[in-house]
């Protein structure tokens, strides 16, 4: 591929994590050539600004694609959207990279953490389409990969402490609204809409919809896509549980591995890991917090330490920008690997 800049369309562009890509592309210096903001027809019309130029929102069509000679679109406004339209997108010739969870598990669609499988982004040409992990997964498994080839892991057991903004604008604004009720000494009479029970102080172990190994369908997304990503059977359990944080979620990750290993040599494999950040100095209160990774492009990893009964065992904590990291930035990463891999 001779292109040295490209159509790009965002799908979804009035949404968070539309929005955060907008910003990415100008943050990373995106070779974008035209741009195409794309929503619903509530949404068209609504004006964006991108790189001190003002964009006007267009209704997301059948034809909008081939009108526009679009290169790479991205979806990211809900797994519906995707499965009608993302089709059109792919015979126009564009490149979809997808944040919805639809094409997820989809045999001949590869899912991608640059950092983690970025050949599988070769295998694009089966369908037109790369997807985008969920975004829990995405950080554990930049924590996992760099393990994996040194140690070989066994057995993977995480809980999650999700933010509110996993459940996109309206879980954000929910969470305000409760706080802002609660000091007003009327919390008894909000109406929780977004989340199943109240969330401002207080932890709800339960995102999405449980299925019937009494799993929910987010805890099965990540033993799924882990194992597709890795492409390695693990076994691995989760617990997905909201917290009341607006943004940046967390993780407590237990790691079985096949041989015994020294802390500090899973340090040093940590601070060398690509999109990694170790903070991991317990003696100061130095370790990884939402407030520190919000609004960054790093996972940030601490806690680290051994098992007091088994000397294999690892456990770790991690947080990551779920809108950045695990949804935005690394769309655009791989857009940007796809590019390097065309030329």
């Amino acid at each position: 591929m001779s292109k040295e800049r490209f159509n790009v369309a965002v799908v979804g562009a009035t949404g968070a994590v539309g929005e955060e890509i907008l910003l990415i592309l100008e943050e990373m210096n995106f070779p974008i050539n035209e741009l195409l903001l794309l929503a619903s027809s509530r949404s068209a019309g609504e004006r964006l600004e991108f790189c001190g130029k003002e964009y006007v929102v267009k209704e997301l069509t059948e034809t909008i694609f081939d009108e526009h000679d679009v290169d790479i679109a991205f979806f990211c406004a809900g797994g519906s959207v995707s499965a009608h339209f993302a089709k059109f997108a792919t015979q126009s010739g564009a490149l979809v990279i997808d944040n919805t969870s639809h094409f997820r598990m989809e045999p001949n669609v590869p899912l991608v953490v640059p950092e983690c499988n970025p050949k599988d982004i070769n295998l694009w040409q089966n369908t037109g389409i790369i997807a985008n992990p969920n975004c829990s997964t995405i950080q554990m498994v930049q924590v996992l990969k760099p393990l994996d080839d040194i140690f070989n892991i066994l057995r993977v057991d995480v809980s999650t402490y999700q933010a509110a903004s996993g459940a996109g604008k309206e879980g954000m604004e929910e969470l305000v609204n409760e706080m802002q009720a609660f000091f007003a000494f009327k919390l008894d009479e909000f109406e929780n809409k977004v989340f199943p029970h109240q969330l401002a102080l207080n932890v709800i172990p339960h995102i999405d919809v449980f299925l019937e190994n009494d799993y929910t369908k987010e805890e099965m997304k990540m033993v799924n896509e882990t194992s597709k990503i890795l492409h390695k059977n693990i076994p691995l359990s989760a617990t997905c549980v909201r917290v009341p944080v607006l943004r940046s979620h967390s993780e407590a990750i237990t790691i079985k591995f096949e041989r015994n290993f020294e802390v500090e040599e899973v340090r040093e494999i940590l601070r060398n890991a690509p999109s990694i950040k170790l903070i991991d100095d317990v003696k100061n209160n130095s370790y990884p917090m939402p407030t520190i990774s919000t609004n960054t492009d790093y996972t940030y990893v601490g806690r680290i330490r051994k098992d007091n009964f088994d000397e294999k065992i690892l456990h770790l904590f991690c947080v990551a920008d779920q809108v950045r990291v695990g949804a935005a930035t690394n769309a655009v990463r791989i857009a940007l690997k796809w590019i390097d891999y065309q030329r």
